[in-house]
C-alpha cells in the first residue's frame, strides 16, 4: 500500500456520561454481554499502567518503522482521548517514547495503544500515561511523517475507528463501536447492576 500524508483534525466524540457509566466496569464484563464490540489479541499488554482508562480512538496508520506523524495526532488529542496507533505489529523499532508520553499529557490524552513497541520505559513510568503495546525496544522508528490520522485502522486484530471507544484495563483492551456505545452501557448494567 503506498502511504502519503492524510490527516482528518477532527471527529465524533460520545457523550461523557454515556463514558462514565461504562468505567464502573472491567474488560471481562464487556466480554460477557453481547457480542458487538471487539477485544485486541492478548499480545497487546499494559506495560505502563495507571488502571483503566475508557475514552475515544484517535487514530493513527503509519507504515512499518514509520512513526513521523505521530506528534501531529498527539497535538490534536482533546482531553480524554486515546491514541491507537496501527503500527503493523513492528516491534523492532519505537513508534512512542518519553517524550510523546509528555507531550500527551500537555494535550489531555488519557492513554495510548499501540500495535508495535515503544520504548523509554523508565522515562514513561515517571510520566505514567498508560501504555498499551505488543513489545518494547530500543530502536528508533522513521521520522518521515508519512501516514494517516482519524482514519479506520486496524490494531491489535481489530479494526477501529475514529470516536470508537477503547476500553483497556490489566486484562486487555477492547473496543465498542461508537454507534454502539449507549446500547452497551445499557446491557452491562443490565447483567451487572451496581
Amino acid at each position: 500500500m503506498s502511504y502519503g500524508k492524510r490527516i482528518n483534525a477532527s471527529f465524533e466524540r460520545p457523550d461523557p456520561q454515556v463514558l462514565a457509566r461504562l468505567a464502573v466496569y472491567a474488560t471481562p464484563d464487556l466480554c460477557d454481554v453481547a457480542g458487538i464490540f471487539d477485544c485486541m489479541t492478548s499480545s497487546i499488554k499494559p506495560w505502563v499502567s495507571a488502571g483503566k482508562i475508557v475514552g475515544p480512538a484517535l487514530t493513527v496508520r503509519v507504515p512499518p518503522g514509520e512513526g513521523g506523524i505521530i506528534p501531529t495526532a498527539i497535538e490534536l488529542a482533546q482531553p480524554g482521548d486515546i491514541v491507537v496507533v496501527d503500527g503493523k505489529g513492528n516491534t523492532e523499532s519505537a513508534y512512542w517514547g518519553d517524550q510523546r508520553s509528555s507531550l500527551a499529557l500537555k494535550s489531555g490524552a488519557i492513554g495510548v495503544i499501540i500495535d508495535g513497541a515503544f520504548r523509554d520505559i523508565d522515562d514513561c513510568e515517571k510520566i505514567g500515561l498508560p501504555i498499551f503495546a505488543r513489545g518494547l525496544t530500543c530502536g528508533a522508528s522513521g521520522k518521515t511523517g508519512t501516514g494517516e490520522i482519524n482514519v479506520a485502522i486496524s490494531c491489535g486484530g481489530v479494526v477501529v475507528n475514529p470516536g470508537d471507544i477503547v476500553f483497556a484495563d490489566r486484562n486487555g483492551v477492547c473496543v465498542i463501536p461508537l454507534q454502539y456505545v449507549a446500547d452497551v452501557a445499557d446491557r452491562l448494567e443490565q447483567r451487572f447492576p451496581r
